[in-house]
């Protein structure tokens, strides 16, 4: 009998990166697989699912506005990113035989779904995975910021952020490996302390609706399923 989830319904932050795996850019197809694979489980337990992706694997709007470039114009490219990757998750979720919808902050009928909070609560009923692309549809946000947002606008009662490494750290542990690894903080500690684990605008807004954030690996398989049943290895940031 499947272990009962201790949340109901769950955001989960995938970073561009993530889905490069070990190529040095774009999507690998295995890594998009296993990441859908972890969602499915998800599911399978009952938990409804939204999905933030970044497109730092494609492309970084601030990558223009370092070089002399127009900030906007290289978020709305960064932004773009998003969707090709949002695009390529929904394949491998629907290639399980997970029903899932793609909602863009961007309207572009001919791909998929505009936005609404009204559209991603109805999938969201109807058992469907919610994959929100385009970022927040704004430039100088982040897709943290846009995890935070969608979060709060889904009612969702936990930010999962899959990151490279299995917590929050005082610095980076593949550079420092004596960091320090941190158990549970609150989100006035995260943003005292300048832990780069989401920028401040995304802490923010989660702090200010009361939403946990639960830092994780996101390559450990099973890591997903695992928090979400009270075990696994993770940080867990909460102001209760």
């Amino acid at each position: 009998m499947t272990e009962k989830p201790i949340f109901k319904r769950v955001l989960l932050k995938a970073s561009g990166e993530a889905l490069m795996g070990e190529q040095g850019f774009g999507i690998d197809v295995a890594v998009a697989d296993r990441i859908a694979s972890d969602i499915a489980e998800a599911r399978a337990m009952g938990v409804e699912v939204g999905v933030v992706v970044g497109g730092g694997n494609i492309f970084r709007g601030v990558a223009v506005a370092s070089k002399g470039g127009d900030r906007v114009t290289g978020d709305h490219m960064g932004m773009l990113a998003t969707v090709i990757n949002a695009l390529a998750l929904a394949t491998s979720l629907r290639k399980l035989g997970i029903d899932t919808e793609v909602l863009s902050a961007i309207a572009m009928p001919e791909i998929c779904q505009s936005f609404s909070q009204r559209a991603a609560l109805h999938h969201l009923e109807k058992g469907r995975v919610v994959i929100f692309a385009g970022g927040t549809g704004n430039p100088f946000f982040t897709t943290d910021s846009a995890a935070a947002l969608r979060a709060a606008e889904m009612g969702a009662q936990a930010i999962f952020k899959g990151t490279q490494v299995d917590g929050i750290y005082s610095a980076d542990p593949k550079k420092h490996p004596d960091a320090e690894r941190f158990e549970t903080l609150t989100h006035d500690e995260v943003l005292n302390k300048g832990l780069a684990v989401m920028d401040v605008a995304a802490v923010a807004l989660a702090r200010e609706n009361a939403i946990p954030i639960i830092v994780f690996s996101i390559h450990e398989a099973g890591g997903f399923a695992d928090i979400l049943k009270g075990n696994g290895r993770a940080t867990i940031v909460n102001d209760s």
